[in-house]
């Protein structure tokens, strides 16, 4: 068995073990943005996950376990990074227009590349602090980048009235949730489990009045 292959494999069970649903060319295509991370990442240190068998448990799992909890037709994924859970998330729902962004010029060239060779035609990068974007979008998700109170401090303007915010947390946030400000609701704290991957996750469902 290649390593792809021995991949594939571990990828197909964690989907399952999810029971979330994908497209037909979703795990390829997932795989080949692992493959291109793992390039990219030898130059340009996008991520601090190495192992492949890490990057398909924490990186690719750990973004397709919020699918459930994923609205409307326009996302925005803020300090995504390399793609996370951006570029998983546009993968899975090619109707899905899904803004990506990040301050970080190495991220957004990377980001940039993977759009393009992976096709992802429903998918944008933007170099931007959170703060100076503009639009309004139906979805946000944010990976954990700072607490509660700044993430909405900083990108609140941009969820729309009756929009979801999705701030993928590792332990429960108990501390932060008198901070959320005005306007802004806790609609759901989901604890996740990830397959292969250990300690607390949480998901913190957060709905804009």
């Amino acid at each position: 068995m290649t390593t792809r292959e021995a991949l594939k494999f571990q990828l197909e069970r964690g989907i399952a073990a999810l029971r979330v649903t994908l497209p037909e060319d979703a795990v390829s295509r997932l795989l080949d943005y692992r493959e291109l991370l793992e390039r990219w990442n030898s130059a340009y240190n996008l991520t601090a996950v190495r192992n492949a068998d890490e990057m398909v448990t924490r990186h690719l799992l750990d973004s397709l376990a919020i699918i459930p909890f994923v609205e409307g037709r326009t996302l925005a994924d803020l300090g995504t990074g390399p793609g996370l859970p951006g570029i998983p998330l546009a993968i899975a729902e090619p109707a899905r227009e899904v803004l990506m962004v990040d301050s970080n010029g190495k991220k957004v060239r990377f980001l940039r590349e993977a759009i393009r060779s992976l096709k992802l035609t429903n998918g944008r990068a933007l170099q931007s602090r959170v703060e100076e974007v503009e639009g309004t979008y139906e979805c946000i998700t944010a990976r954990a980048f700072a607490s509660l109170a700044d993430m909405l401090g900083w990108g609140g303007h941009l969820l729309a009235p009756g929009g979801v915010w999705l701030a993928m947390k590792g332990k429960h946030p108990a501390e932060e949730l008198d901070g959320v400000p005005d306007g802004f609701k806790v609609e759901a704290i989901h604890a996740l489990t990830v397959p292969g991957v250990e300690g607390e996750r949480h998901l913190v469902v957060i709905r804009r009045d």
